[in-house]
């Protein structure tokens, strides 16, 4: 396995999440690691020292000084493979953004010559903050990384955001960091990504329009998927009920197509990764009623409908050797034809090839199948999964292409 014999610090912190660290610790251990937990004093009001130390069968330490006995921080974290905080606290958040040293967690923090990986705990209201978002960003770009909060019921009675991932979560996702085949690609500072979603909406008149069913599930996925790497993400969301509340996601909010495309023509300069997953209108009516349309006597209505901009053709125009633009298909039929003749009309760098002849696929649905067509003739199929879990294997995909090759 991929955690057997991996030395891993656990720093736990003040949250009533800290009841969950010793199963937690008991997954770790049974998975090969070797776990040696660290404590803040908070940390003690919620689990026990005697509790860790029984399941990870080694001393906890939440002092750097206990009397006589000097707990060496500086050995700590250069002996570790990796320092995980779990629970992280807004307020230890906020002390590693700052670089602040006051408990024995800091301490080590301060001294880790290994990767980081936070897992944050807390209210609501707390995890939604713009101080809490820029101190994410901030441990982000440093390197570090963010194991995101699930959403459910929370310590003060709410429902959302916030909550601990839960320890299989955890478990896994240190599974998934060490696994040979997985180590993650070097992202330059600084990176930033334009994802587009959901459906654009072409008004007739004040109340009826033209759309499509596209639910923006895929393109809010692929925003995550990007921002749990440490990207911050400009998300250029047509009319949907999906949402995200990703500290590193900004979303633009747009209706019609042309809003869209002057949206991602401002957008586009600052990033280096753009992916077009909105389902964009072709078409508009010439003219929008300004009044609602009377039914009258006729049988029928006529209307002229003319060309919406092409964003993925234009962004594929106007990109520079710095840039990757990604786009998507969805076909009905000769899919992989129209695909590739897309690919290369469009100048992008990969088509994500969609099919509605795809049980599970497409619009409306939480999985989907798709193909990944890139420009060097790669071409890579995915087999039907969570949108999430496409979303993560698309961006692994798209930085590999980007950086691997650069």
């Amino acid at each position: 396995m991929s955690l057997k014999d991996k030395k891993i610090i656990l720093a736990v912190t003040g949250s009533i999440a800290a009841y969950k660290t010793p199963q937690l610790v008991r997954l770790l251990v049974k998975a090969g690691a070797e776990v040696q937990v660290v404590m803040t004093e908070a940390a003690k009001d919620f689990v026990t020292p005697l509790a860790l130390a029984t399941v990870s069968t080694k001393e906890v330490f939440y002092a750097v000084s206990n009397g006589a006995h000097w707990n060496n921080h500086v050995h700590l974290g250069r002996w570790a493979d990796v320092l995980l905080v779990a629970p992280c606290t807004a307020n230890t958040l906020a002390k590693m953004a700052q670089g602040l040293c006051d408990n024995m967690v800091q301490a080590i923090y301060l001294s880790a010559a290994c990767p980081v990986v936070f897992a944050p705990a807390m209210d609501e209201d707390m995890w939604l903050h713009p101080a809490t978002r820029a101190n994410v960003q901030q441990l982000q770009s440093y390197g570090h990384h963010l194991i995101p909060v699930e959403s459910g019921p929370l310590a003060s009675g709410l429902t959302g955001p916030g909550r601990m991932a839960e320890p299989e979560t955890i478990a896994a996702w240190l599974e998934h960091f060490f696994a040979p085949e997985q180590q993650p690609v070097a992202i330059p500072p600084n990176t930033k990504a334009l994802i587009t979603a959901g459906p654009t909406y072409e008004a007739i008149d004040p109340v009826r329009f033209i759309g499509n069913f596209s639910t923006g599930k895929m393109g809010i996925a692929l925003a995550e998927a990007l921002a749990e790497r440490g990207i911050p993400v400009d998300l250029v969301l047509g009319p949907s009920k999906e949402s995200t509340q990703h500290p590193l996601i900004t979303t633009h909010k747009v209706v019609s197509a042309r809003e869209m495309y002057d949206a991602c023509e401002r957008l586009f300069p600052e990033a280096a990764i753009s992916i077009l997953s909105a389902a964009v209108a072709d078409f508009r009516p010439q003219e929008a009623a300004a009044e609602k349309i009377k039914k009258g006597s006729e049988d029928t209505m006529q209307l002229t409908l003319v060309k919406n901009p092409d964003i993925l053709a234009h962004l594929g125009a106007i990109k520079n050797a710095g840039q990757t633009v990604v786009g998507f298909a969805l076909e009905t039929n000769n899919e992989l034809e129209h695909a590739l003749k897309k690919l290369k009309a469009k100048n992008a760098d990969m088509i994500v090839l969609n099919s509605l002849q795809e049980a599970g696929a497409g619009f409306g649905h939480d999985t989907n199948k798709v193909t990944l067509l890139s420009a060097d003739g790669t071409q890579t199929a995915l087999p039907l999964q969570s949108k999430k879990e496409i979303a993560k294997s698309i961006v692994d995909c798209v930085l590999a292409l980007k950086y691997n090759n650069a």
